[in-house]
């Protein structure tokens, strides 16, 4: 017996991993193989057959949590688990997606569908929400969403309501301590078009090196892209907007090695890419940006030949930014109405990191 005992302890499989910086759900599990001896291996991330991320889990688990399997991990032990999220939820399972009631299909009617996110471990700090696909109503002239919205409570990170449509957009949310996180998403009877969202919602590690900054709702990591405002668009319903009211978030850029500056600039052709404050023709900078606008820290543009320093950008149309300050961050802030203003579209913009000159020989 002893020796059956001393074999047990030295059979050990490797565990599988889609992403070295993904939270583990839970420590490693036991399971017996064909009646004799053991394998172990980790809950962690793994990428399933049908195209979404899950957690690599026994069958058996799988199905007590509520989920699916999607292929196979650990060496085609373990199943590649889908937890999908429904209305009145409370998860604390790593890559959870919550959708709109019979999604694909769109939803309509009056609805308030709430999600419950608990740390799947003490060792969490944050989540990323990804809105892999997100159409509620537009909000209101005034940029207000007052039928349709999204909100966030219990974060560490203050969210505005979100409405109107959002697919491929995503945020970054701080937990505060071991405060749950609550997603809801009203939907109101007064409006009879089709609504939809599934959100992927992953946790982060406070040792991850996918950690968003402190500050930052959005975070890319590319050394060039394209960023927009919620709810941007190229159309805009005369008399009214696509800008939400009272926003004020960060955009952050990391920052790659040997690159010292970064310039934004609107995107391609697009006359409608920068609309922040339509009424007001032309760039506008400075003090002269009161209501809405986008800061970039220690930016500077090119006016008339001239090149002039400004933090503050606003008015329908933006210039190339340049700006030296690192980390490269813009930041969005808006009012709380568009008085005097309609038809803004918000913003998408280019960035693109730029190599440090070395002036010496």
């Amino acid at each position: 017996m002893a020796k059956h005992a001393i074999l047990l302890l030295l059979i050990v499989a490797g565990g599988v991993s889609v992403n070295s910086n993904a939270v583990s759900n839970r420590t490693g599990k036991f399971i017996g193989w064909w009646g004799v001896g053991v394998v172990r291996f980790e809950n962690v991330v793994c990428g399933a057959s049908n195209g979404l991320i899950g957690i690599c889990y026994t069958r058996r688990q799988c199905l007590s949590i509520g989920g699916y399997a999607s292929g196979k991990c650990a060496r085609n032990i373990g199943v590649c688990c889908v937890y999908q999220a429904s209305c009145g939820t409370i998860s604390s399972n790593n890559n959870t997606y919550f959708s709109n009631p019979r999604f694909p299909n769109t939803f309509t009617g009056a609805s308030v569908c709430t999600l419950t996110i608990q740390r799947c471990n003490v060792n969490v700090c944050q989540m990323r929400i990804d809105f892999l696909s997100f159409t509620l109503a537009q909000p209101n002239a005034d940029g207000v969403c007052v039928n349709d919205a999204m909100t966030i409570s219990g974060a560490g990170t203050n969210v505005g309501r979100i409405c109107g449509e959002n697919t491929g957009q995503h945020i970054y949310i701080d937990f505060s301590y071991a405060k749950d996180v609550v997603i809801n998403i009203f939907t109101s009877a007064a409006v009879s078009s089709g609504r939809q969202w599934n959100l992927r919602i992953a946790q982060i590690g406070c040792d991850s090196t996918s950690r968003a900054p402190t500050g930052c709702l959005m975070y890319y990591t590319a050394t060039s892209g394209t960023v927009r405002s919620f709810n941007y668009g190229e159309t805009v319903t005369p008399g009214q907007t696509r800008q939400l009211a009272n926003m004020n978030y960060g955009v952050c850029i990391r920052t790659e090695p040997e690159f010292c500056s970064i310039q934004w600039s609107t995107t391609g052709n697009n006359l409608v890419s920068f609309s922040v404050t339509g009424n007001q023709p032309g760039l506008i900078f400075d003090q002269n940006c009161v209501t809405d606008y986008i800061i970039i820290p220690d930016g500077s543009v090119i006016v008339n030949g001239v090149q002039r320093q400004s933090d503050r950008f606003c008015g329908s149309t933006l210039t190339t930014v340049t700006s030296p300050t690192r980390p490269f961050v813009l930041y969005a802030v808006t009012d709380a109405n568009e008085l005097g203003d309609t038809q803004n579209n918000g913003f998408s913009l280019s960035y693109s990191q730029q190599q440090c000159i070395n002036n010496f020989l």
